[in-house]
């Protein structure tokens, strides 16, 4: 037996042989059919955590690319801490290690015996960015601090889905330590700012930015900003997060510095962080029944060329392939990504399914007659559209139409969130219109209020968002107060 027992055999049999599940019937289940069969990751021998493969990787390597040079554009350098954190440093913040205290993963052991002090897996850095920080930060000219680091961590989650809850995840972790308040706030909402910005940049993920109520805040922080986006399913998915600690963590670790006026003063500090769960993300916003679309920036290929000719024409073969060498030349000159399928034995059918259940955007389609009129065939994983394109204009017109397929994928979601967006006016409005999507809706702001309501709806306050309704004058829908929040809050079902 290999392994890992029948469990890790199990979906490897399975994938390739099962139709997937359509969205409509059970859209769990469909996630769970892609992300196998499109070779995204594999089952570990470990609970809770996954094998990203290397298709999953390629596109977690592209989205980490592009958000580095957005980090460093903005000043931030990059470094790496320890994965092993000693366990008195969650002990120092109240509220992080009581947040954390569940999903911590401890090593009591090492070497041959016990250890004097346990050490925590990290779940997080806060804690020993804040004692390193405090011996980095004596002056105010020692400030800013702005370090992010790429890395994984682990989270002992009890229900785990792959990219959306794991044991163990990969992310980048922003930590940044500021002279003043107003600086550590402008970073919060500027490193905000690029999550979003490369949400529907890049991802085509139309986002809604806001705060966080004081019960969905990060352990530990005074302020939570983060992006929501809605699923096909219209539940709501947490993309990344940008945390205000205010002088919590310096407090608590003692990074302390002398001001301009030479008085001694607390640093304010911020974290922010984006995970794997953005492929997640990408999943679940863009695919259909026929597997995944992804978006052309970040696509592990965005083109794929597929060379149709008998297996026993060898001619033809040649012919063919001359001009496919040709054009993905091309291709690659101008920074596309390109993936040839020339595989012996497989019929073209067979891989045309293959790649639109893998959601490569754009698949050109050459024969030995397309080769003789001078054309091939170009066909859209979005609209399903398939028309000639002169050989000689392929190059430059699928340039083109990655940048149009980018703008309709982002344009689809957007119509469909607004589809699935109500405002409610009374509780059982709320109640009705949340199995359907994103509410707006007045809110007194109670923590017992917010959790009566999940209790009775399943359903979260996602945001208060930065922009939307205004809540002057009205009154919460649940509780009758006045409004606590300047703004309708959104409400929604999660992961």
């Amino acid at each position: 037996m290999p392994r890992g027992g029948p469990a890790l055999v199990s979906w490897g049999a399975m994938a390739k042989t099962q139709a997937l599940t359509p969205q409509s019937e059970d859209f769990s289940a469909w996630y769970n059919d892609i992300v196998y069969r499109a070779d995204l990751v594999d089952l570990s021998p470990v609970r809770g955590s996954f094998v990203i493969r290397p298709y999953g990787y390629a596109l977690w390597e592209h989205i980490q690319r592009e958000l580095d040079v957005m980090f460093k554009a903005t000043g931030h350098e990059n470094l790496s801490f320890p994965l092993l954190i000693p366990m008195s440093f969650f002990e120092r913040e109240a509220k992080h290690v009581e947040g954390f205290s569940p999903e911590l993963a401890v090593v009591t052991h090492a070497g041959g015996k016990e250890l004097e002090e346990p050490l925590a897996i990290r779940p997080t850095s806060e804690t020993i960015f804040g004692e390193l920080y405090s011996k980095w930060v004596q002056s105010y000219r020692d400030l800013p601090l702005l370090y992010n680091q790429w890395c994984n961590v682990v989270r002992w989650e009890m229900r785990t889905r792959p990219f959306l809850r794991t044991a163990e995840f990969l992310w980048q972790e922003g930590h940044t330590a500021h002279a003043s308040a107003e600086e550590a706030l402008e970073e919060t909402r500027r490193m905000l700012d690029i999550y979003a910005t490369f949400a529907e940049q890049f991802g085509a993920v139309p986002v809604i930015r806001g705060e966080k109520t004081e019960g969905e805040r990060f352990a530990g922080a005074q302020m939570t900003l983060t992006i929501e986006a809605m699923m096909r399913d219209t539940k709501a998915l947490q993309t990344g997060t940008s945390h205000y600690m205010g002088e919590n963590f310096a407090r608590a670790f003692d990074i302390t510095f002398n001001d301009v006026n030479n008085q001694q003063a607390f640093a304010h500090t911020t974290s922010w962080g984006f995970s794997t769960r953005f492929i997640g993300a990408l999943i679940m916003t863009h695919g259909d029944d026929r597997g995944l679309i992804l978006p052309p920036k970040l696509a592990p290929h965005q083109v794929v060329v597929v060379p149709i000719y008998r297996a026993n024409d060898g001619d033809a073969r040649e012919l063919v392939m001359a001009e496919v060498r040709h054009l993905e030349d091309a291709l690659r000159s101008q920074g596309v990504r390109v993936k040839v399928d020339d595989r012996d034995g497989i019929s073209p059918g067979w891989k045309f399914n293959e790649w639109e259940r893998k959601g490569v955007p754009l698949r050109v389609e050459l024969g030995p007659r397309d080769v003789g009129e001078g054309t091939a065939v170009l066909a859209d994983r979005l609209s399903g559209d398939k028309r000639s394109v002169r050989l000689e204009a392929l190059p430059d017109t699928i340039g083109q139409e990655l940048e149009a397929f980018h703008q309709a994928l982002y344009d689809r979601a957007v119509v469909f969130r607004e589809e699935h967006t109500f405002e409610a006016n009374s509780y059982d409005e709320l109640k009705e219109m949340v199995e359907h999507g994103f509410v707006y809706a007045t809110h007194c702001g109670d923590p017992e209020s917010e959790r009566i309501i999940q209790e009775e709806t399943k359903a979260t306050v996602r945001c208060i968002p930065l922009e939307g309704p205004s809540a002057e004058g009205t009154r919460c829908v649940h509780t009758g107060r006045e409004s606590g929040y300047p703004r309708k809050v959104v409400f929604a079902k999660a992961y």
